[in-house]
């Protein structure tokens, strides 16, 4: 082969490799917007709720001692934040939420951050997997939109946090209840 040829076919592929990633980023954007406009929470309620999130992680990674010692994780859904993760001790877990508390827009804060090591690489796989398997079966159930739900989970424990009915939290507190490697399910709902 030439080397002109090689040139050509090497800036071929560069190019269908852009217009590949362009083709993912269109999709992203696509759906994340489609998401945006199915999500039962306002706009603005949306924007708010990364921002708590946003806001947060850099007011923990502030503190030293706890951005070396702990493994925290804020999530936000209209307002209701959840801290997860561990702490070595209850000193440091009760600074994360002092230090979370005063953040703009935040309604109610459920601690539970546990006290221990942090978690091993095999059991954050463990927990993606996990939060996987849940939101297929919440997907597969036809009786609750499962992009209502925010599925989260930490150490094989499962969070659930949306905006629901009373019967929706318990179509979906008994699915997650019941899929396999789940050791407990925590949930942290608004109801509608």
């Amino acid at each position: 082969m030439t080397k002109s040829k090689t040139v050509r076919i090497v800036g071929l592929l560069m190019l269908l490799s852009a217009l590949q990633s362009c083709a993912v980023a269109t999709v992203v954007a696509v759906t994340a917007g489609a998401s945006m406009v199915a999500d039962r929470r306002t706009f603005s309620k949306q924007i708010d709720d990364q921002s708590i999130e946003f806001v947060a992680h850099n007011e923990l990674n502030k503190q030293k001692a706890l951005s070396k010692n702990t493994n925290l994780h804020v999530v936000s859904m209209n307002g209701t934040v959840l801290v997860i993760g561990q702490a070595p001790n209850s000193y440091l877990r009760d600074l994360a939420i002092k230090t979370i508390q005063d953040v703009p827009d935040i309604v109610t804060i459920h601690n539970q951050v546990r006290i221990g090591s942090t978690t091993a690489i095999t059991t954050q796989s463990n927990d993606i997997w996990l939060t996987s398997k849940v939101k297929s079966a919440l997907l597969a159930n036809g009786e609750v939109n499962a992009k209502d739900i925010k599925v989260v989970t930490e150490n094989s424990e499962v969070f659930l946090l949306g905006l629901v009915t009373k019967q929706e939290a318990d179509i979906v507190v008994e699915i997650a209840r019941n899929i396999n490697g789940v050791s407990r399910v925590f949930k942290a709902f608004e109801y509608i």
